[in-house]
């Protein structure tokens, strides 16, 4: 369904920016909205000649300082377009707020879907196609991986060292405050957020770490490979093998573990596993994964945490309850940390 109000946007001024601003669009365009995004604002935009684009804004209302910073997003597609890592042309950015209240960036429309569920995964990439997806995804990964930020613009993207170590005390921080509200602590949180900061490995050059990588974040083309990486607005500088290691846990372990996330987009039969596909990154990069389990506990500790932050909220009454499975936010926690006492007992 189209429309000509738009959630956030003062559509007769957009429209009028970019007529201005924007080559190759002419107004008055068609609004449909685009769902996912980390509820930023996005809408699928169809000009007069039939021509379409894609339009982004952050959600209305408070917004933490660097929430839904339209600006990062806008560096980040704009320097990775002379790249291998497919994203989307960047078309127009407008920083005054006067416009519609917030930054806005306009971007090319690419054909392909996102994948969340095994259902997407079925419906739109063939069983003897999804070898091909699941080495595309990692490819163009190991593709971001191998571009130096300082030669594409990028250096100044975020702090390069201690990636790690300041993502552990963030979400530590997260832990602690969210215990009373959450009426809910567990000791293996702390006892292996100590363990993980008496161990982290030494982080070679910083990159860009995308921060959520996922079939979700991307848009999967008709030849069943990524078309377009999306969602780039936690993006910073890194350790490439711990935003590895948050695309790895996506996939399973082996056969058996497929069970355990049954509508998962990456449990759909034909799927490749885990050791095949961190193998197809490693001989990509040349980086070395003997330490690829602490990367993997990591990540599921610090999925631990986001979850019992959220949970947190819920139980303080901070959000509506309704229709929402609180035991099972409850034993997500507690897989998470199992998952990543399991990971270090690898080590």
């Amino acid at each position: 369904m189209t429309q000509q109000t738009a959630e956030g946007y003062d559509v007769p001024a957009v429209e009028a920016w970019i007529a201005e601003h924007v080559q190759g669009l002419t107004p008055p365009c068609k609004w449909h909205r685009l769902e996912g995004g980390h509820s930023n604002l996005t809408y699928h935009l169809i000009d007069s000649q039939g021509r379409e684009a894609v339009i982004r804004r952050p959600p209305q209302g408070q917004l933490l300082p660097k929430a839904h910073d339209m600006s990062r997003e806008w560096s980040l597609i704009s320097a990775l377009a002379n790249t291998p890592v497919p994203v989307p042309a960047a078309l127009g950015f407008c920083e005054s707020p006067d416009v519609t209240g917030a930054w806005f960036y306009v971007m090319e429309r690419v054909a392909g879907k996102p994948m969340y569920t095994r259902a997407d995964t079925e419906s739109w990439v063939p069983q003897e196609r999804r070898t091909v997806l699941a080495h595309s995804f990692f490819d163009t990964l190991a593709d971001l991986h191998a571009q130096d930020p300082d030669a594409i613009g990028l250096g100044e993207l975020g702090r390069k060292e201690d990636y790690v170590l300041r993502q552990l005390k963030t979400w530590y921080r997260s832990w602690t405050s969210s215990i009373e509200d959450a009426q809910y602590d567990d000791e293996r949180a702390h006892r292996l957020q100590q363990f993980f900061v008496d161990n982290v490995p030494e982080q070679g050059p910083a990159r860009v770490v995308h921060g959520d990588y996922g079939l979700h974040n991307c848009l999967i083309g008709s030849d069943s490979r990524v078309a377009a990486v999306l969602d780039w607005e936690i993006a910073t500088l890194g350790d490439p093998l711990a935003d590895l290691a948050y695309a790895l846990l996506a996939w399973p372990e082996s056969a058996e573990s497929v069970k355990d996330k049954p509508d998962a987009a990456t449990s759909a039969p034909g799927m490749p596993l885990r050791a095949e596909l961190a193998e197809r990154y490693a001989s990509r990069t040349g980086r070395d994964l003997s330490m690829l389990n602490y990367y993997l506990g990591f990540n599921s500790w610090k999925t631990a945490a986001i979850i019992h932050g959220v949970y947190a909220r819920y139980i303080a009454g901070k959000k509506s309850t309704e229709g929402v499975d609180l035991e099972g936010l409850k034993m997500a926690v507690d897989g998470s940390l199992a998952a990543a006492q399991g990971f270090v007992d690898q080590l």
